[in-house]
């Protein structure tokens, strides 16, 4: 009897390099995809953060405002010192140390940008904001509406 099976291939095992490349190419292709998303995340972030310091500061002038009798336009009357708002409302508790120091200009948004107050010791009159952003000159932390603060 004679044995008429084909001879035995034996294939190692293992990746070829074309095979590691492919993986490698849809490994690199993943994680940048992670990183464009974990970048607009971010951006997003920043610019609620920093609507959110302004809106802070402008309900705590309007209250402040609104509980001493001052009319929006008119300035505050001197207290130490200063008719500056953010100073008054630092001193008598309605923003905390950060606030504060974003109203002055001194601490940066968290994206980058540069606080700023028109006018320190005026109460904005309505549809205006007592401090901005930098950023929202390019409309990226410019809030949607204001109508409510």
């Amino acid at each position: 009897m004679t044995n008429n099976l084909p001879p035995r291939v034996v294939r190692q095992r293992g990746l070829t390099i074309v095979e590691l490349m492919v993986i490698v190419l849809i490994l690199l292709s993943l994680i940048s995809i992670l990183f464009v998303g974990a970048r607009a995340w971010k951006r997003g972030t920043d610019r609620a953060s920093c609507i959110l310091s302004i809106r802070s500061v402008q309900v705590a002038a309007r209250s402040y405002q609104n509980l001493y009798g001052y009319n929006a336009g008119g300035r505050p009357y001197a207290e130490n010192g200063t008719q500056n708002i953010a100073t008054l409302l630092h001193t008598k508790g309605y923003i905390e140390d950060k606030l504060y120091d974003q109203a002055r200009g001194a601490c940066p948004c968290h994206g980058g940008g540069t606080y700023t107050c028109r006018v320190p010791d005026v109460f904005p009159v309505d549809g205006q904001l007592y401090m901005s952003c930098s950023l929202s000159e390019t409309g990226e932390h410019k809030p949607s509406s204001t109508d409510q603060w």
